[in-house]
């Protein structure tokens, strides 16, 4: 099960977890069936987040806290928690010429890849998730959108 918490004005959380779950299909079959939670939310949160789990004083876009355990009242895996600006998304997204909903798909799918175990802190890493992200996002008809550094 895919839980989300929209605290934001997005209106198709729908989306969203279509992305998650194509993602979780495509690139970790076995895992397809473990649930996971994505918090919509904003800047400051996130900025929060990101300083209280991490850290790092900045707002970012997308959060990824992996659980990898097993839920003990419903037996299945439960992947772990995903936060996502939607107003950093929509930053980007016009930025990048495209839709909110097309970044935040984007945003989604590479937040399910680092609660997957995917990383992107050397070249070779990169890469590999890298591809594992096109991978999807072809699936999403959203090939040409590519995350930003």
């Amino acid at each position: 099960m895919i839980h989300i918490d929209n605290q934001t004005d997005f209106r198709d959380a729908a989306l969203l977890e279509r992305a998650a779950r194509l993602a979780l299909e495509t690139v970790a079959p076995e895992s397809a069936a473990a649930d996971l939670s994505i918090l919509l939310s904003d800047d400051r949160q996130l900025h929060e987040l990101n300083l209280d789990y991490l850290g790092v004083d900045a707002p970012t876009d997308v959060l990824s806290f992996p659980a990898g355990e097993i839920d003990p009242e419903t037996q299945r895996l439960y992947l772990g928690d995903l936060a996502l600006s939607v107003p950093r998304a929509a930053q980007q997204a016009q930025e990048g010429g495209h839709s909110v909903e097309a970044e935040a798909q984007l945003l989604i799918v590479h937040g399910v890849l680092h609660l997957l175990g995917y990383d992107h802190d050397t070249d070779e890493k990169k890469s590999e998730m890298w591809a594992r992200q096109a991978e999807v996002l072809q699936k999403l008809g959203l090939a040409r959108i590519q995350i930003r550094e």
